[in-house]
């Protein structure tokens, strides 16, 4: 049986020698991908290998360092010869607020949908919590540039953290959320961080061109979830009220429900049966989607404005309420045109929920390949 109190004093011993090898100095801590402290993981790692949580350095919008957590798992055993590999795992919508890291949930583990086959095949596997989840701040949700970057620098995380044996060489995994980071990590990748070699982005069930997105997703109730996450964190980061979209009288239930956390599968299958409170609430007076400055935002971080960065893996479940499918398959289409290599994957009776879930295994045997130097195969042309 699982010993949740023996895997935390062995998490915390380790979690101790790991600080004794941490550089104390200023310069150190302020470079991208730094790591700042070290913790047991609560719920510790499926298999016999390490987890902690982290805190590292990224760049903040403006081009300050700031502080983001996440969570490691490491593979037990002998790193091999030149290193291993590393999954660099983006997760779906979990809150806009503080409270809402993956990494303080009770099982962190069980949220990432194939992390035992993937420390089994030998994968380092880092999963950040964004900006502004798990530490001070506001988090700039589906705001593409500060999710890729942490994306990029939780990976560097990786590499920093003593003993873990992690290389350079690494993959994107995303579902939701997180499709849309991992997509912005593909992008960034070059520019922001050439010191590391990506060889692939898979996304299930991304979020792509946000205007349609919210657009589709304005009258259900999941919908509205969403956009007052999304209002909530926008108002916040760029000091416009909510007033002009929000309905007077659904003020106080939009500001609990911006605040609301996404913590469990229970709570992503709530979400997917719009078993919420915006239900039956009239919410918005205005479509954000046709909104300034709520559609520039959206444009302006919707991805595939620039190259893809490396072959690309789309999962999407034809049931899915949330990210139609029509607009996956939409911006799929998009990057052949601008000379990607896409696998498409489209899933019969799949809800948003178990886009992951379901996709998993065809994804993880793609990043294997691209991992192992095999072509890149493509539906584009075809």
């Amino acid at each position: 049986m699982f010993n949740v109190k023996r895997c935390l004093r062995r998490s915390l011993a380790a979690a101790i020698a790991l600080l004794c090898f941490l550089p104390a100095t200023e310069a150190a801590a302020k470079k991208p991908g730094a790591i700042l402290n070290v913790w047991p993981l609560i719920g510790g790692s499926p298999d016999s290998g390490e987890a902690f949580r982290i805190l590292y350095q990224s760049t903040g919008l403006k081009g300050e360092p700031i502080e983001v957590s996440g969570a490691i798992y490491i593979p037990p055993g002998k790193a091999p010869a030149g290193g291993r590999p590393v999954i660099a795992y983006a997760h779906p919508t979990s809150g806009v607020v503080e409270k809402c890291a993956p990494s303080l949930m009770p099982d962190n583990a069980g949220l990432i949908w194939g992390l035992k086959s993937m420390l089994a095949k030998g994968y380092i596997v880092v999963a950040t919590d964004y900006p502004g989840l798990g530490t001070p701040g506001i988090h700039p949700y589906l705001i593409g540039v500060s999710e890729g970057r942490a994306v990029l620098d939780s990976v560097r995380a990786a590499i920093a953290l003593p003993r873990s044996g992690a290389s350079n060489r690494f993959v994107v995994w995303g579902h939701s959320q997180g499709g849309h980071a991992a997509l912005y990590a593909g992008e960034l990748a070059k520019s922001y961080a050439p010191d590391l070699k990506l060889l692939g982005v898979a996304a299930a069930a991304p979020a792509t061109y946000l205007i349609e997105l919210f657009d589709a997703d304005k009258s259900s109730a999941a919908g509205k979830e969403l956009t007052a996450m999304a209002i909530w964190s926008w108002s916040k980061l760029y000091n416009d009220s909510a007033s002009s979209l929000v309905e007077a009288n659904a003020m106080n239930v939009y500001k609990t429900m911006a605040q609301d956390c996404i913590e469990s599968v229970a709570d992503f299958l709530a979400l997917d049966k719009a078993e919420r409170p915006l239900e039956t609430q009239k919410f918005l007076k205005a479509n954000p989607a046709k909104t300034q400055p709520w559609a520039g935002i959206m444009q302006r971080n919707s991805p595939g404005q620039q190259p893809a960065g490396a072959p690309v893996f789309l999962a999407q479940g034809t049931a899915d309420t949330i990210v139609r499918p029509y607009i996956t398959k939409q911006f799929g289409k998009a990057l052949c045109k601008q000379g990607a290599k896409v696998m498409f994957v489209e899933m019969p009776g799949v809800t948003h929920t178990f886009a992951a879930k379901n996709s998993v295994s065809t994804a993880l045997k793609w990043m294997d390949d691209r991992v192992r130097g095999v072509p890149a195969p493509s539906v584009c042309g075809g």
